[in-house]
């Protein structure tokens, strides 16, 4: 029962070691850190270098920058300090803060730390040294301060001692891709311009002709249907085996003249109908019989499959030429007057003409 008793204490006692080992672990590794880095290491008087702290830390924390007003310590100048960069993987944040720093002292700098605060305690980083040197002088210049120095010189020759007025500005060199923002403005002004111009142009024209563009020219119906039967002529299906395709194309010819002249619906219309209509419109038995003799043979052709002599498929398109003809719209008359004047207009011409001559 001893060794029982004595086998489970140890067996406490380990569990206790491993938790505190795992806490002890846990702790550690919630635990920020920081480096501190200096590049370079080594600058002359006046020259800048970059102070980097470097923090891991969990990334729950927010982290507190030491502000400097003025030094870090005396004789390291902060000149400006940058905003962070941060990492953030894995639940662990990386932080980068830097500081811009200078001095005008040479020596050897020793700074032992640079304090940090993570929201629960103060960490301090590694320590670093800034070494500054002065600008090596020529042995010239060092003989001329020893006699300052000595007194044997009453005056200052800048010369000597190396010291140079600052350099004037230099003119930066003419790019004119920096100027091409003035090009783009310039065209923008031209074709606001020009639009403008045009905006003016189509009003006087408004005014003027009654129309910003010119309607384009609508071809009288008979001048079109003319203009199809001769291109249907030309093909000459009808000697070609092609009877009820050549009435199709002759009929929706005579259709669509019909319709754009007479107002008539004919292309839903039977042959018929078509007649009926067209019998109402005129009182020259020509036109009806003209296009009776065209409908007739074309309604045989393409549903009892009529095959018509040559001689009528020619008088088929004579007769569509005739109905075109005999129904077309009159050609305008020119008013009594307007002939009058450009008469007159001539007379005038020719009589100073003949003057001239005589001169």
């Amino acid at each position: 029962m001893k060794r029982k008793k004595l086998y489970i204490v140890s067996l406490y006692r380990a569990a206790a070691v491993v938790a505190c080992l795992i806490s002890v672990a846990s702790l550690t590794a919630q635990k920020s850190s920081v480096q501190a880095t200096v590049q370079p290491t080594e600058i002359e008087i006046g020259e800048q270098a970059l102070l980097n702290l470097k923090v891991i830390t969990p990334k729950e924390r927010i982290i507190h920058f030491p502000v400097y007003d003025k030094e870090i310590v005396p004789g390291i100048e902060v000149i400006t300090m940058l905003p962070p960069d941060t990492l953030i993987e894995n639940n662990v944040m990386t932080l980068n803060f830097k500081y811009l720093i200078t001095s005008f002292d040479s020596t050897l700098y020793h700074v032992p730390f640079i304090p940090i605060y993570d929201g629960i305690d103060t960490i301090y980083s590694n320590s670093f040294g800034l070494k500054v040197t002065s600008p090596e002088l020529s042995d010239s210049t060092l003989a001329y301060l020893e006699r300052m120095n000595r007194g044997e010189t009453d005056s200052i020759d800048f010369r000597q001692l190396q010291l140079y007025d600052i350099k004037p500005v230099h003119k930066a060199p003419f790019v004119w891709t920096d100027y091409l923002w003035v090009l783009w403005i310039l065209l923008g002004v031209i074709l606001l311009i020009g639009l403008i111009g045009f905006i003016i142009y189509l009003v006087l024209k408004k005014k003027k002709k009654g129309y910003f563009f010119k309607p384009p020219e609508v071809l009288p119906a008979h001048v079109r249907a003319l203009g199809e039967l001769d291109k249907l002529k030309a093909e000459k299906i009808w000697q070609q085996g092609r009877e009820k395709e050549f009435y199709s194309k002759l009929t929706d010819v005579l259709r669509v003249y019909i319709y754009e002249r007479e107002g008539i619906n004919a292309m839903e219309m039977t042959s018929g109908e078509i007649l009926n209509a067209i019998r109402k419109t005129t009182d020259i038995e020509s036109v009806y019989e003209n296009l009776k003799q065209i409908l007739s043979t074309s309604d045989l052709v393409k549903f009892a499959k009529y095959k018509p002599y040559p001689d009528e498929n020619d008088l088929s398109m004579v007769n569509a030429y005739f109905f075109v003809n005999q129904t077309r719209e009159p050609d305008p008359v020119i008013r009594e007057e307007e002939t009058e004047k450009e008469g007159e207009t001539g007379r005038r011409g020719d009589q100073e003409n003949n003057i001239e001559k005589s001169k």
